[in-house]
């Protein structure tokens, strides 16, 4: 990477700055469901597969989005996809605030996983070009701190908010404040310093894209963070998306102020632990290392709440918060892709990658719902389902599989020494 003039490298912090901040927007969105799902059940008289559908729109079509995304990327620049999927973004959240029927709410949904797809690939392009290789998981970490606030927000504040001033109005606003960043985004995001430098426009070769995209998916070392990816935060996605509070609530008794608050402090382990796994693994000079310790703590976390063991609070809590630190492990996958593929495909590499998660997110939300409906034993409360610890262990199993897969998959990553190894044969 050529060397930075000092305007450039306070520039590049301004871009960071504004892309990060809708990624605390993407995050929230991704998460929201869980901290309202039980007013979303009431809202719609829906079931626990219905309402697994509902949350789980947005990981369908994120997961469509990935490698184009990666694709838009690389060949027509951050700084478009990144406008357009504000402008998206918002009128999925506005139609969804003002959904009267499930129907429309899943629309809205649809819209909404659209417009922020573009998000955090945007991003990792953004940090590949803009800043040195050797500090790419640091960089990533921090922004995954800040977007992160979004996700705790999603929790116990939203709840509260929700029960304050209706959940509708919530996500009203929040299409108001993603139209105006994917307005900032169009005014301020540069695709990369020789762009900005030179002031070009992005060329669209299909042939080249075609033939790039096959080299990414055709290199052996690019699936294993493919798998790592979607055992770990296919797992995260599944349960604290939607599941987690109302598990709290049903198995251990836990008003939903504390069972939310529970959410929250996943999220913010979770935020905190992406920039530690980060900078530990940068400043080691190893990626495998700590993603294989990480991945297998994560799995012996899932088997206490598959137990359904009862415990004090202080320690629920502190589970919690661990959770959230292992969790972060995942966020290494996207270095090693891009570590192990052509610098210029980053975007390519790093999409392949996180659609995994996703993909698993998408196809377990639904399957979760559906597993604790066979179980179901017909008691409602306030027009919500309730399901005894038994049926919430069937689901809880769904994850916990899930996970020892990202495990499993992380003996074959493939160590980089935080560095790109790829060479062109």
């Amino acid at each position: 990477m050529t060397p930075l003039s000092e305007d450039l490298k306070r520039r590049r912090w301004l871009i960071l700055g504004v892309v990060a901040v809708a990624y605390v927007l993407s995050f929230f969105q991704r998460f929201a469901p869980a901290g309202i799902a039980q007013d979303l059940a009431a809202a719609f008289q829906t079931s626990a597969a219905s309402l697994g559908v509902l949350a789980a729109t947005y990981f369908y079509v994120y997961t469509v989005m990935q490698i184009p995304t990666g694709i838009l990327a690389d060949t027509l620049g951050p700084r478009r996809i990144l406008a357009l999927g504000g402008i998206v973004g918002g009128a999925g959240s506005f139609l969804f605030g003002f959904a009267p029927s499930l129907d429309l709410a899943l629309v809205g949904r649809t819209l909404i996983g659209l417009g922020v797809s573009v998000t955090f690939i945007a991003m990792l392009k953004l940090v590949a070009v803009w800043f040195e290789e050797n500090r790419f998981a640091t960089i990533v970490g921090i922004c995954m701190l800040v977007g992160n606030l979004g996700s705790v927000l999603a929790g116990a504040p939203l709840s509260a908010l929700a029960q304050a001033t209706g959940w509708r109005g919530v996500f009203i606003g929040v299409g108001a404040l993603s139209l105006t960043l994917g307005v900032l985004c169009w005014l301020i995001v540069c695709d990369s310093p020789a762009a900005l430098a030179a002031g070009h426009k992005p060329r669209f070769d299909r042939t080249a894209v075609f033939n790039s995209l096959l080299a990414v998916l055709k290199n052996r070392s690019t699936w294993p963070t493919v798998l790592v990816n979607t055992g770990m935060s296919g797992a995260f996605f599944t349960f604290a998306g939607l599941w987690a509070t109302p598990y709290l609530m049903q198995v251990h008794g836990m008003p939903r102020q504390v069972a939310a608050s529970h959410l929250s402090l996943w999220f913010g382990g979770f935020a905190v632990g992406c920039l530690l796994v980060g900078s530990l693994s940068d400043r080691l000079g190893r990626r495998k290392p700590v993603l294989v310790a990480a991945s297998h703590f994560y799995v012996l976390l899932w088997l206490i709440w598959l137990s359904g063991v009862t415990m004090p609070l202080p320690l629920s809590y502190a589970l919690f918060g661990l959770m959230g630190l292992t969790t972060a492990g995942f966020s290494l996958s996207w270095a090693c892709a891009k570590e192990v593929n052509p610098p210029l495909l980053s975007g390519m590499s790093t999409s392949v990658a996180n659609m995994g998660g996703f993909l698993a997110g998408a196809l377990l939300q639904p399957l979760f719902g559906w597993v604790m409906d066979l179980g179901w034993q017909g008691e409602m409360v306030a027009g919500v389902r309730v399901y005894d610890v038994a049926t919430w262990r069937h689901g809880v199993l769904v994850v916990t599989l899930c996970a020892a897969l990202g495990a499993l998959a992380s003996w074959w990553i493939k160590e980089t020494r935080c560095r790109n190894i790829w060479q062109a044969s």
